[in-house]
């Protein structure tokens, strides 16, 4: 019988007891509808997960003992740092998702010249815990030990000049493809843009950066069909597809 999984945000240890907080707890009762004695496995994204047990389950309290340490380890060999301009709505939310479930390591949400969204200080913490349990919520379902990092809303500007090793970005236009190149280190940095993808001083930034542009086929994606096909792209050519 498959056993549920659950991210906590807390220090795990065999033979720890902890309380769930309320978002967990409300998930626990009245959506999986787990009861007293019953399994779970959980995980901080620090690597490994423990199965562990429940103690309680009431409306007061979910307490949960940790049994045991199963030390499970699915991370790709490749690591990769996704840049990903902001995209409205859904299309960001998705790409957040699948990007957890193809192996991202690192995460980074960009402001672009052609963003149609517009965030104040505000709502780029609003948006920034959003797509965090996203990624907690799609590292439970795919089975990942260690959450993927995502990082403070940049500009592209800023965010480009800190990046190392190799470093491409999508563009329909280029004349080279991801197997034209090969990862110094296990590791690739991913630049995607938002709608309308990127003006053309951001290319040409990107390229005097050293962004190599490649490109994804000869059709025109749409942003989120563009970076679901280079992360699988690069998992199938240097990580863990292959």
């Amino acid at each position: 019988m498959r056993v549920s999984r659950l991210f906590v945000n807390s220090p795990l240890n065999v033979g720890g007891r902890i309380e769930l907080d309320d978002e967990a707890a409300h998930y626990v009762r009245s959506v999986l509808r787990l009861k007293q004695q019953q399994s779970i496995v959980l995980f901080n994204g620090h690597g490994g997960e423990y199965l562990s047990r429940f103690s309680e389950v009431s409306r007061k309290a979910v307490r949960v003992e940790v049994e045991q340490y199963i030390d499970r380890d699915v991370e790709s060999p490749l690591a990769v740092v996704l840049g990903l301009g902001i995209s409205r709505g859904d299309r960001m939310d998705w790409s957040v998702q699948k990007a957890v479930e193809l192996g991202v390591t690192q995460l980074t949400p960009l402001i672009t010249e052609r963003c149609v969204i517009k965030l104040n200080d505000d709502k780029k913490q609003q948006r920034l815990q959003h797509w965090q349990a996203i990624i907690h919520h799609a590292a439970e379902q795919s089975g990942r030990t260690r959450s993927p990092v995502i990082t403070e809303i940049a500009d592209l500007s800023d965010w480009i000049v800190q990046q190392q090793g190799v470093c491409v970005f999508l563009d329909p236009y280029a004349e080279q493809s991801l197997a034209d190149l090969q990862p110094a280190n296990n590791q690739i940095t991913l630049l995607s843009g938002p709608e309308g993808g990127f003006s053309e001083q951001e290319r040409q930034i990107a390229k005097a950066a050293g962004f190599i542009p490649v490109r994804m086929g000869a059709r025109i994606l749409r942003t989120e069909t563009a970076v679901l096909s280079a992360l699988t792209a690069v998992q199938t050519l240097w990580g863990d597809f292959n």
